[in-house]
């Protein structure tokens, strides 16, 4: 009981400052379960991006990592976009830094690239592409860019290899990965297969091409919770970031979910993830800080690649 008073007074507290504000809580599928159950909408980058851009709320509480709030002010330029923790960051943004990006476009200059950018990165890495995608529409937009170029796709090169094997297209792909989902191997989702050989597996496509062979499915997260739905076997192992188990097991109930283990653990969080906390969003409610500021400029061209995103996955 002494407990959990507190954490029902701080979630009350959270509620009036979210009406207050005149807020939207927004918060990605890998968020820790209170939070999850907190917030208005629940998805993956995509589904979060499509609320972003169509919500009437003057502020938008995003619970998820650096780059998602960045892409919820990309949408909303006169909106206020906060997020518990300014330090939540992501190992894919941080493998592909703008100026990198944009030396490494110098040097190749004669190549010309149509450049398509995973969500996972900077606002300055948005406006030097040409479109953004995500795991959830990644094929689709491949399969929509202009056959005279070569595409260059950042930063990402585990997604990358994983849309070249569902399309005709051949990309140059940036050095980049998810320091979650490569913790996954083959020898620890054998294993763990091997302990439930009646189990089907589902796996992020950030995972490498060793651990999507082993899968059933490979898909993005918002497409896990309607394949486990309509599972026909109880057993699901499922291959990526710890905090969607908890949406699972909401929206699939009936299914025993099995968190993909790695070698050294039972299953994979995001240390960024996991950054945001009840009390943090209650902080920035309050306070609204930590607030998301991008430069104009490079707003304005950010806002042109996801706008087109957005378009193309209509």
């Amino acid at each position: 009981m002494s407990t959990s008073a507190p954490a029902l007074d701080l979630r009350e507290e959270i509620l009036r400052l979210k009406n207050e504000r005149n807020a939207v809580i927004l918060a990605h599928n890998y968020q820790i379960g209170v939070i999850q159950d907190l917030a208005d909408f629940v998805g993956d980058s995509l589904g979060l991006s499509y609320h972003a851009q169509e919500t009437d709320a003057e502020v938008i509480a995003f619970c998820g990592v650096h780059f998602m709030a960045e892409t919820a002010k990309i949408l909303n330029p006169d909106k206020t976009v906060i997020l518990p923790d300014r330090d939540a960051g992501c190992s894919l943004e941080q493998s592909c830094p703008a100026p990198a990006l944009q030396k490494y476009l110098e040097d190749h200059a004669d190549r010309n690239y149509y450049i398509i950018a995973y969500i996972n990165c900077s606002a300055g890495v948005k406006a030097l592409s040409d479109v953004i995608c995500t795991s959830g529409n990644a094929v689709r937009i491949v399969e929509q860019a202009p056959t005279d170029r070569p595409i260059l796709f950042v930063p990402d090169e585990n997604l990358g290899a994983w849309v070249m094997e569902n399309c005709d297209r051949k990309m140059d792909l940036w050095k980049g990965s998810c320091y979650v989902h490569v913790e996954f191997t083959r020898e620890s989702i054998q294993k763990i297969k091997d302990d439930y050989p009646d189990a089907v597996t589902v796996a992020h496509p950030e995972c490498t091409t060793a651990v999507r062979l082993l899968a059933d499915e490979v898909c993005s997260t918002e497409k896990m919770v309607t394949f486990c739905q309509n599972a026909k076997t109880r057993n699901i192992i499922v291959v990526t970031e710890g905090g969607m188990l908890h949406r699972l097991r909401k929206e699939a109930p009936d299914k025993n979910l099995i968190a993909g283990p790695t070698d050294s653990c039972a299953c994979s969080d995001c240390k960024y993830m996991k950054m945001n906390t009840l009390e943090k969003l209650h902080a920035c409610l309050e306070n609204l800080e930590p607030r998301i500021e991008i430069l104009e400029d490079i707003r304005d061209k950010a806002e042109a690649a996801v706008v087109r995103m957005l378009e193309q996955s209509k």
